[in-house]
C-alpha cells in the first residue's frame, strides 16, 4: 500500500468515527429531547462556539501561551537533568525517585503553594503546568541515552572517545526517538497542567484561560459555552501532538526504522 493511500486512511477512518459519534450525540439529544443545561448537541456547541468566538479565542490564547512555555520549561529541564543522569549510574539512582516523586503528587496538593510562593501568576501556572509535564521528557530521554549499542559504545571507548563526544555523537543520536516519544506525552501533559493551574488559580479578568471560561459557565448553567470551552482544548491537545509527531517525522524521517516503516 502506498505513502498516499495510507495518509488518506489515517484521515479518513478518524473522519468517519467522528462523524458517527456526532451523529449519535445529536440523535440522542433531539430524541430524548435533552434540555441544553443537562447536555448540549454538537449543533448547538459549534453555534456558541461562533457567538462567544471572541471571549473564547482570547482565552485560548492565554491557555496556549501558559501551556507553550510551560513545555519549553519542561522540555529543557528535562533534558538537562537527564544529562546529568546518564552521566553516574550513582546520580541517576540517587535522584530519579525524586523525579518519579514529581509525577506521582497531585498538582492539585501543590500548586496553591506555587501559587503563593511565587508572586508573578504567569510564572507561577508556567511552574504548576511544567512539573506535570516534566517527567515524561526525563524518563524517555534518559532511556534512550541509556540505550545505546554496546558495540559502538565499545568502539567509542577503543577511539578514547571522550564523555562529551560519546554524548554528542553516541548518546545523543540513539535517544531521539525515545526524546521525541516524550514530546508527544509531554505536550498533551502540559495543556492539562495549564488548565488545571488556571482552575486552582481561579484569578479573574481581561487576560484569562480557558479554564476561567467553564467555571464561569458552570456557574451560570451556560453548558453550551462550557462544551465549547472543552472543544476548544480537545482540539489543542490533538493540534500539539500533530505537531509533535511532524516535528519526529522531519527529525527521524530519513533513517529510523520508527518512521520508515510502511506497516
Amino acid at each position: 500500500m502506498n505513502g498516499p493511500t495510507l495518509r488518506a486512511q489515517r484521515l479518513l477512518y478518524p473522519a468517519l468515527v467522528a462523524v458517527v459519534l456526532l451523529g449519535g450525540w445529536q440523535a440522542l439529544v433531539s430524541g430524548l429531547k435533552l434540555p441544553p443545561y443537562l447536555v448540549p448537541s454538537p449543533v448547538l456547541m459549534l453555534q456558541t462556539l461562533v457567538t462567544d468566538w471572541a471571549a473564547l479565542f482570547g482565552a485560548l490564547l492565554v491557555t496556549l501561551k501558559i501551556t507553550v512555555l510551560s513545555f519549553a520549561v519542561a522540555t529543557l529541564v528535562g533534558v538537562l537533568i537527564s544529562f546529568v543522569f546518564v552521566q553516574s549510574r550513582a546520580i541517576e539512582t540517587a535522584l530519579f525517585p525524586y523525579a518519579v516523586l514529581l509525577q506521582v503528587t497531585p498538582i492539585v496538593a501543590v500548586a496553591p503553594l506555587i501559587i503563593i510562593w511565587v508572586k508573578n501568576p504567569t510564572a507561577s501556572l508556567v511552574l504548576c503546568a511544567a512539573l506535570v509535564a516534566l517527567f515524561p521528557i526525563i524518563s524517555n530521554t534518559t532511556l534512550g541515552l541509556r540505550s545505546v549499542d554496546p558495540d559502538l559504545q565499545s568502539y567509542f571507548a577503543l577511539n578514547r572517545a571522550g564523555r562529551l563526544q560519546t554524548l554528542v555523537r553516541l548518546r545523543v543520536p540513539s535517544a531521539l526517538p525515545y526524546f521525541f516519544g516524550g514530546l508527544r506525552i509531554s505536550s498533551g501533559l502540559a495543556l492539562i497542567g495549564a488548565v488545571v493551574a488556571e482552575f486552582v488559580a481561579g484569578t479573574g479578568g481581561a487576560a484569562t484561560g480557558l479554564a476561567y471560561q467553564i467555571l464561569m459557565a458552570g456557574y451560570q448553567l451556560n453548558i453550551p459555552r462550557m462544551f465549547a470551552a472543552l472543544l476548544l482544548i480537545s482540539l489543542t491537545g490533538v493540534a500539539l501532538f500533530v505537531l509533535m509527531a511532524w516535528l519526529s517525522k522531519l527529525a527521524l524521517g530519513s533513517w529510523h526504522a520508527s518512521e520508515l516503516s510502511r506497516d
